[in-house]
C-alpha cells in the first residue's frame, strides 16, 4: 500500500525559506513521478511541480525560479525546497504519485 507523508511546513515571513519532505512507502519515488500540489485558502488544489522518473522536474510559472524539487532515492523522500516565499505561496502543500496523496502539510508566509 503507498503511504506519502509530508513534514516540513510551518510559520515563516516573507522572503524565507522552507523545505518540505515527502516521504513515501510502499513505492519507489525514483521509479514513479511524484508531484507537489499546493492548496490555499477558498482556492483549488493546484500543481506545483513534478519530479519525473528521468529526473526532469517541470515546475509551475508561479514558482519557477524560487521553487525546486529534488529526492534522496535512498531515504526514498522528493523534496520540495522554497525560497524567497510570498505571501501568496501560503497554502496546504501536498505530494501525489501513483493516485495516491499525503495529508498535506500547512505552509504560512506571513509578517
Amino acid at each position: 500500500q503507498v503511504q506519502l507523508v509530508e513534514s516540513g511546513g510551518g510559520l515563516v515571513q516573507p522572503g524565507g525559506s522552507l523545505r518540505l519532505s515527502c516521504a513515501a512507502s510502499g513505492m519507489h519515488v525514483n521509479f514513479n513521478n511524484v508531484q507537489w500540489y499546493r492548496q490555499a485558502p477558498g482556492k483549488e488544489r493546484e500543481w506545483v511541480g513534478t519530479i519525473a522518473k528521468n529526473g526532469y522536474t517541470p515546475l509551475a510559472d508561479s514558482v519557477k525560479g524560487r521553487f525546486t524539487i529534488s529526492r534522496n532515492n535512498a531515504k526514498n523522500t522528493v523534496y520540495l525546497q522554497m525560497n524567497s516565499l510570498k505571501l501568496e505561496d501560503t497554502a496546504v502543500y501536498y505530494c501525489y504519485s501513483n493516485e495516491n496523496w499525503g495529508k498535506g502539510t500547512l505552509v504560512t508566509v506571513s509578517s
